[in-house]
């Protein structure tokens, strides 16, 4: 089969060549660690760690970069407020990125730069841009010419004209051309600041992936990959940067996964409905936040709601009770050669043919389904080969693996934990403390407890 992916750089899907025949070099562009990270950057983590899996499932060997924005106005001005240094703040907010996104079931990346350690080539980057007539120093701050960078807007499909600046400063006097961004900023009073040629300052925001992406990965990479908001300006103007300074094409895929709304209402601060992931791992899990944003495909929008995420919930509910069957089952089965492996090899290809298709993880889930509804028809039999119960279980195991859904049969409680629990459960009640009798109540009821008050006391049996 062939992989093929929607490369936004071209708009259409193509099918996937590796510069190398057996590697895969993949930037990922990582949060600005100012606080921590909602559900929209939550969903990059996972598509492309999900993409990751995937092309390493299909034998590639992946060196996945992905960066961190430890110097930027928000930080600076959050570091103030907090009454950190910049180190500190950004170390903070990293530790959490990582916290969060490893509940997400998100592999470590290959390597995570970050800006404040990658001064020396973000300064050599930008002095090779000036020395090739692409950049100009102007009172302290150095920019780029957009126009004479002649292929600029090609990824974002735009005409010269009618693209805007989007960059993270205001459009200055001092600039040639109001189009034109900034690769360093002079620093402003009180401000952290690195020494370079062009006095003292720090980088401009789209500089520093163009210069990572060097340093880690080389002049040419595979595929370059961010949530959509970064189609222009940020990657343009890293396309812009990385080619007129190197002299090669920057990546020659582009991967851009879509938006996340609340409730039908698009995710913004000024209307106060931004989500932390961390709230949401806590309040349900990172497999079900994962299994919900791998639901749909990556490059369509998902609308986020409580309700929908509960179906989600049932959905996933009905894989784990199928992965219990099958541990339960395999007390029972006799000796024999595997018979089903017509099946498996039949929902491989589809599950398979799926991934291939832009990596339609939705598709791939509903094969899961199919999966599960094949594999609770054969444990309806009285008779099961454990070869059998082995193969299913392996082959769901190698779908879970790449979607990386890490999904286990949940232990039952024991007959003695739930009598402890009946005994504490009177305890509160008898010192009125309710809210603790509630909780014990939902939580047997969350295992399917049913419980029975009689004369005789309380009474339990499982549903």
């Amino acid at each position: 089969m062939t992989l093929r992916l929607y490369n936004t750089l071209t708009r259409q899907k193509e099918i996937f060549n590796s510069i190398e025949t057996d590697k895969v070099s993949m930037y990922v562009c990582g949060p600005t660690v100012y606080n921590y990270i909602h559900i929209g950057n939550a969903r990059p983590a996972i598509v492309f760690d999900t993409v990751r899996r995937y092309l390493e499932y299909r034998g590639y060997r992946v060196t996945y970069v992905l960066n961190f924005t430890d110097v930027d106005d928000k930080i600076i001005r959050a570091a103030k407020e907090e009454g950190m240094d910049l180190k500190q703040l950004s170390d903070r907010y990293i530790a959490a990125y990582q916290e969060d996104v490893t509940r997400l079931g998100v592999r470590e990346a290959t390597v995570y730069p970050r800006v404040t350690e990658s001064m020396d080539e973000i300064i050599t980057f930008i002095q090779t841009l000036i020395d090739k007539g692409f950049a100009y120093e102007s009172e302290g701050d150095v920019y780029f010419r957009a126009r004479k960078f002649e292929a600029y807007g090609k990824l974002s499909h735009q005409s010269l004209d009618d693209l805007q600046s989007g960059a993270r400063v205001e459009v200055d006097e001092r600039k040639e051309d109001p189009i034109d961004f900034a690769l360093w900023k002079k620093a402003k009073p009180d401000e952290a600041y690195w020494e370079s040629p062009f006095g003292h300052g720090r980088p401009g925001w789209h500089i520093e992936c163009s210069a990572m992406a060097k340093e880690h990965l080389g002049e040419t990479i595979d595929i370059h990959a961010g949530g959509q908001d970064l189609t222009f300006p940020h990657h343009e103007n890293e396309i812009a940067q990385s080619e007129a300074c190197n002299g090669h094409p920057f990546s020659h895929y582009w991967m851009h996964n879509g938006y996340i709304n609340i409730d039908n209402e698009k995710m913004s601060k000024s209307i106060g409905n931004v989500v932390l992931a961390r709230e949401l791992i806590d309040q349900y899990s990172g497999v079900l936040l994962r299994f919900f944003m791998l639901s749909v495909h990556y490059r369509s929008p998902i609308n986020f709601s409580h309700e929908l995420i509960k179906q989600s919930e049932q959905g996933l509910k009905r894989i784990e009770n199928t992965v219990k069957s099958l541990i339960e089952r395999s007390d029972t089965g006799i000796s024999g050669k595997v018979s089903v492996a017509k099946e498996i090899d039949d929902l491989t290809r589809k599950f398979e043919a799926a991934m291939d298709d832009d990596f339609n993880t939705a598709n791939a889930i509903a094969v899961i389904f199919d999966a599960v509804k094949v594999i609770n028809t054969y444990l309806a039999k009285q008779v099961v080969l454990s070869a059998d119960l082995e193969a299913y279980a392996d082959m769901l195991k190698r779908f879970f693996d790449v979607l990386g859904l890490e999904i286990e049969a949940e232990e039952e409680l024991l007959d003695e934990e739930i009598d402890q629990l009946l005994v504490e459960r009177e305890e509160a009640r008898k010192n009125r403390d309710f809210n603790r009798a509630d909780e014990i109540r939902d939580q047997l009821k969350a295992e399917n407890i049913i419980l029975e008050d009689t004369a005789n006391g309380t009474r339990w049996r499982r549903g």
